[in-house]
């Protein structure tokens, strides 16, 4: 009785055993492949400055607050409508930035300037996917700003309240 042996090549736990470190190595190459050809955005390279940035929007919150600002803003499906009122005796701006920003795709993120019809400032604006977004009110000049949260299409009254320091 004489059993043949087969070469290694013919067997199935060699190349079972070779299998595991060969996916590894595609696997890893298609993710330094990712890691250099895609970009992330959401890293800022200058954390300095952007930490000045940051406390001169602060500053920009408080002057809102010590305004008395309240909105509330509709957005439908082609227009967006804010209500903004003011508890002190401050002029409301003829003109209003609104910024929507989406918070991972900076592609979709809308800048909107809402002027004043009757009372309210009005615009139109390109319709939004479904989801949570970013909302930034500030006036032309610079001197005060306003953030908040949108769900779309949940939310049919957004509040944005200043925060108070």
């Amino acid at each position: 009785m004489q059993k043949t042996i087969e070469p290694w090549y013919r067997q199935g736990w060699p190349w079972f055993l070779i299998s595991i470190p060969a996916v590894a190595v595609v696997m890893g190459m298609t993710t330094l492949w990712l890691a250099v050809s895609t970009w992330d955005g959401l890293v800022v390279d200058d954390y300095y400055q952007e930490g000045k940035t940051i406390e001169k929007t602060i500053a920009r919150s408080q002057k809102a607050a010590e305004m008395g600002l309240v909105a509330d803003v509709r957005i439908r499906a082609d227009e967006v409508t804010l209500d903004l009122s003011t508890a002190s005796r401050a002029p409301l701006p003829p003109t209003v930035v609104l910024t929507i920003s989406h918070p991972t795709r900076s592609g979709m993120d809308q800048v909107v300037l809402l002027k004043r019809r009757d009372g309210v400032f009005v615009a139109p604006v390109a319709p939004l996917t479904a989801g949570r977004w970013l909302l930034q009110l500030e006036d032309e000049s610079h001197t005060w700003r306003m953030n908040g949260t949108a769900n779309i299409p949940a939310d049919s009254v957004i509040r944005i309240v200043p925060f108070r320091s």
